[in-house]
């Protein structure tokens, strides 16, 4: 069951939202999964978003680099969502932690999943804390990338046609991290603690 931790108007009236829960579960236009460059969806959140929605995003992430050639960190990917309860699957490649120029590659890819959901007219998206699992970038570090990213895309596209974006996350140190981002930027905001 997912948890609301908090919740922050921003730019134009726009929601952000924390949420405690399963990114595969969530009832929006589209989510993000933190992907790696060729689609191959084997481990972590890309291996559990196959489990949930089925084998025919696999199959369309394949086609979908046969055709375009690997993800970069600004591209993502699209692919529909199989048996998930969102519309579409944005895949976004985060940069692994020691690569180099990690911030600026998070942002980008935050960036680009905001960019490609626009492009589509998608009112909601709910997205992960791309990077900070198998590819190791520091938690805390992540939230206050991903949240810059996400205010500073709104920011500069005001008529985006997303109202809604969630970073929904699973496990509990890394809701803990982004409930502390939260905290610092917006104190209001929070709802649980």
């Amino acid at each position: 069951m997912s948890q609301k931790i908090a919740e922050q108007p921003v730019a134009g009236g726009r929601l952000l939202r924390l949420i405690h829960g399963d990114l595969t579960k969530e009832h929006v236009a589209a989510i993000v999964n933190a992907a790696n460059q060729h689609l191959a969806h084997g481990g972590g959140l890309a291996a559990a978003i196959i489990r949930a929605g089925g084998n025919d995003i696999q199959s369309e992430s394949d086609v979908w680099v046969r055709d375009h050639g690997l993800v970069t960190h600004s591209q993502p990917a699209i692919t529909g969502a199989g048996r998930l309860p969102c519309r579409f699957v944005i895949h976004a490649v985060g940069p692994v932690w020691g690569s180099g120029n990690e911030d600026a590659k998070l942002a980008s890819a935050i960036s680009g999943a905001l960019h490609l959901a626009s492009e589509r007219g998608l009112s909601s998206l709910a997205l992960p804390a791309i990077s900070t699992g198998i590819f190791h970038f520091p938690k805390a570090r992540a939230a206050g990338v991903i949240i810059e990213a996400i205010i500073d895309f709104l920011n500069k596209n005001p008529n985006t046609s997303l109202r809604e974006i969630r970073i929904t996350i699973i496990d509990q140190p890394t809701i803990a991290a982004f409930c502390s981002e939260f905290a610092r930027r917006w104190p209001e905001s929070i709802i649980i603690e």
